[in-house]
């Protein structure tokens, strides 16, 4: 299933979930930092409940409740309320970051790298991440992702699903929406760029959210290209 425009130039990707694995990165990396810090609780639902605020955050930035606040600050906030709810003690503010700065090394799936390498030969590949810009850049030194730019919401100050966060991509790179292809595992980011008519590659990750995953277990839009793997998308783009 395949029907990319002849004319596509420049694909971006979500990034969380998509490019790299957050759970299985944060639960490799919590327990250590835990012992660190003398702090001890269950890091896998920890991991979870963590990515768990990402979206009622940005939420609070999109309705205003908020000013327009980076990811990194976003999700400290978020690990500090954690924290709290749990009754663990606050590492200091210093080690509240180095825990924060554990999204900065998340890894990338084993397929990511090869397969943005094989579209990069092609078209342009940069992210469209809420994640922001040195979270990205720092994600991809660690990860040897090898983007040619990296946009994020931070970029156009607007989280997706902000049509002004696809749109931005468009204008900055002066080419057509169509011309433009993000390539995400999550229906609903898809869903959101479609809209603004940009082209749409649907990538499997069906351990995203760990063994008990119940959603974007399959492509559930008309999407441009649906890949089982990034690999796999690459060759359905004729890369």
């Amino acid at each position: 299933m395949s029907n990319v425009p002849a004319n596509l130039k420049v694909c971006i990707f979500d990034v969380f979930g998509t490019v790299v694995d957050w759970r299985g990165s944060l639960i490799q990396d919590l327990p250590a930092l835990g012992k660190k810090y003398g702090i001890d609780t269950d890091w896998t639902s920890f991991a979870d409940d963590w990515r768990g605020l990402y979206q009622p955050q940005m939420t609070r930035v999109r309705k205003g409740e908020l000013p327009w606040t980076r990811i990194d600050d976003l999700h400290k906030e978020a690990f500090e309320m954690l924290l709290q709810k749990r009754g663990l003690k606050h590492p200091g503010e210093e080690g509240a970051w180095e825990f924060t700065h554990l999204w900065h090394k998340l890894r990338p799936w084993p397929d990511s790298v090869e397969g943005i390498g094989m579209m990069k030969k092609k078209f342009v590949v940069a992210t469209l991440s809420n994640g922001n810009v040195a979270l990205l850049i720092n994600m991809a030194k660690n990860g040897g992702i090898p983007w040619d730019h990296c946009f994020s919401g931070e970029t156009f100050h607007h989280y997706k699903p902000d049509p002004e966060a696809y749109l931005g991509v468009v204008d900055s790179m002066y080419v057509k929406p169509e011309q433009v292809m993000l390539v995400a595992a999550h229906n609903g980011d898809l869903a959101a760029a479609q809209k603004c008519g940009l082209s749409t590659g649907f990538v499997l990750r069906p351990n995203e959210h760990g063994p008990n995953q119940k959603r974007d277990l399959k492509a559930e839009g008309e999407w441009n290209a649906v890949g089982t793997s990034m690999i796999d998308l690459a060759k359905k783009l004729g890369c």
